[in-house]
């Protein structure tokens, strides 16, 4: 019954959809045509299949590190990942589950699904030298969520139809499919610099210097191509990105504050 029910609210969605209805999202963007509820169920579908490949094929996609394996290294980013979430700068705080996971993988890597699950990758983690960048990456991955960013390409790139049918578990080949391809979603160039702009407006109600993400973008310009981050491949265009980063920081004032790298260093200890 119920899932009757929620079928034929899902397909009326997609007529609505198709005679151009606006989103219902607090953004107000009119872009997005799913639900809040939606992005939840579509990013714990694709969530525990993102988990499941880890666990089948760690060699390809990274092997997920649990909490119950290494809660010393999950103490230490929570640290990190809890101030940006509390900044009280996030649309979805409440509505998302917000649930950052570790990937053991060289691979210089993050990524978000939709409704709030993120994947760091310990190459990056391992790669970056201050904290601050560390929440810096981590809140532009959070805005990828928050301003769901991942839900509205996901749309782009398969159509609403096909994501609609997920939802009711009715294309488990084309859930394995978007899992396995997260990791390299490639967002437009609005989309980069929301979340770069919002990674700054979060890190400003913490206690991190607010461009810290740019710390991180300056020294992945310094690389050479083939030790270049996987994270710029998804996330391109570094000197202009740094520009409107450091600019945001000033106009906001929060780029020089005292920083404290103590759940960096203990974060790595631990991997």
């Amino acid at each position: 019954m119920h899932r009757s029910f929620r079928k034929s609210w899902l397909l009326f969605s997609l007529a609505a959809a198709s005679l151009g209805s606006v989103s219902c999202s607090k953004d107000g963007d009119g872009v997005l045509l799913f639900s809040i509820e939606d992005d939840r169920t579509l990013g714990d579908q694709v969530a525990r299949q993102t988990d499941s490949l880890m666990r089948v094929k760690p060699n390809e996609y990274g092997r997920l590190l649990t909490r119950t394996q290494n809660p010393a290294a999950y103490a230490a980013l929570d640290q990190v990942v809890n101030k940006v979430l509390d900044s009280g700068k996030l649309t979805y705080r409440t509505e998302f589950p917000w649930d950052v996971k570790i990937v053991e993988k060289e691979d210089k890597n993050a990524f978000a699904t939709p409704g709030g699950h993120i994947y760091v990758y310990t190459g990056l983690i391992k790669y970056l030298d201050r904290e601050a960048e560390l929440a810096g990456v981590i809140g532009h991955e959070i805005a990828h969520a928050d301003r769901r960013h991942t839900s509205k390409q996901l749309q782009n790139d398969y159509g609403i139809s096909l994501l609609l049918s997920l939802l009711l578990g009715d294309n488990p080949n084309q859930l394995v499919q978007i899992a396995a391809g997260l990791g390299q979603l490639k967002f437009g160039r609005e989309f980069e610099t929301e979340a770069d702009d919002y990674s700054v407006r979060y890190l400003s109600g913490t206690q991190y210097a607010c461009d810290g993400a740019a710390g991180f973008f300056i020294k992945a310009q310094k690389e050479s191509p083939s030790n270049q981050p996987t994270f710029l491949s998804t996330h391109p265009d570094p000197n202009n990105r740094v520009a409107a980063i450091q600019a945001k920081a000033q106009e906001l004032n929060c780029q020089n504050k005292t920083q404290t790298d103590t759940n960096l260093i203990n974060l790595k200890n631990s991997l």
